[in-house]
């Protein structure tokens, strides 16, 4: 199974190839470009450094949202045109639970947090449990777009260590630190922000129970409206 992973869901931008449980290429960019200038080339360097042939991808995995409106709608546009071109099918991941799948292992309770702006992140909470001998990734509160301090005291309900991590942390940082009761930490750099490889690797897991779609079908998933269709609807009961 060789999975394509795309992720340009927020600051960071991501390409990676995984084959079975081997990471093939990993390439991430945290820049001030825009992802509509380095996706794309990114792609075709990781193609031409492990000679890629794309017709024997299985399938093309891609942060699915929620995060950076922008960026959503690129990683969309360039996983579907591929899927498409390709006819392979497309791999949806939520952005919040690529993020959180980089703890494997991790039982603690792992919040991922990104900036949605308006005092407000877009988080959920996860965790790792033994089961048979195995880690098995699990969600205890699914993708949301919530304010700090409402997440926070989810996770004090659950009594239980917690590790932060994403973009949204250092924006957050004095709230968390003042309102979190349970023991915690923030996650260091090499696995706090999106990972594509990550990405890639919960979707050959997505991928083995068939949990894939067909290019057409897929789109962005952003969790609330864009400004440009708050200010619209805004102005539509103004005028009401």
């Amino acid at each position: 199974m060789k999975i394509l992973a795309l992720d340009s869901s927020g600051l960071v931008a991501g390409v990676a190839v995984v084959q079975d449980d081997i990471l093939q290429a990993s390439y991430t960019i945290h820049h001030k470009k825009t992802h509509s200038q380095t996706l794309l080339p990114m792609l075709e360097e990781v193609c031409k450094m492990i000679e890629l042939d794309m017709e024997t991808i299985d399938a093309i995995a891609v942060a699915a949202g929620p995060g950076s409106f922008t960026g959503l709608r690129i990683g969309s546009a360039t996983a579907k045109g591929l899927g498409l071109a390709l006819n392979k099918p497309i791999v949806e991941i939520g952005t919040v639970e690529a993020i959180a799948y980089q703890l494997y292992g991790v039982e603690k309770v792992i919040c991922p947090m990104l900036d949605a702006r308006r005092n407000q992140v877009y988080t959920g909470l996860y965790t790792f449990e033994t089961v048979e001998g195995k880690s098995v990734f699990k969600t205890l509160a699914g993708q949301c777009a919530v304010s700090v301090e409402e997440i926070i005291e989810k996770v004090n309900k659950m009594k239980k260590e917690v590790v932060f991590l994403g973009d949204g942390v250092p924006v957050y940082e004095e709230i968390i630190s003042e309102r979190t009761e349970v023991p915690y930490e923030f996650a260091p750099a090499f696995c706090n922000r999106q990972n594509a490889g990550a990405l890639g690797s919960l979707a050959c897991t997505y991928f083995k129970e068939r949990r894939f779609v067909d290019p057409r079908e897929h789109k962005p998933e952003y969790l609330r409206m864009s400004q440009a269709e708050r200010e619209r609807l805004e102005k539509e009961e103004k005028k009401q």
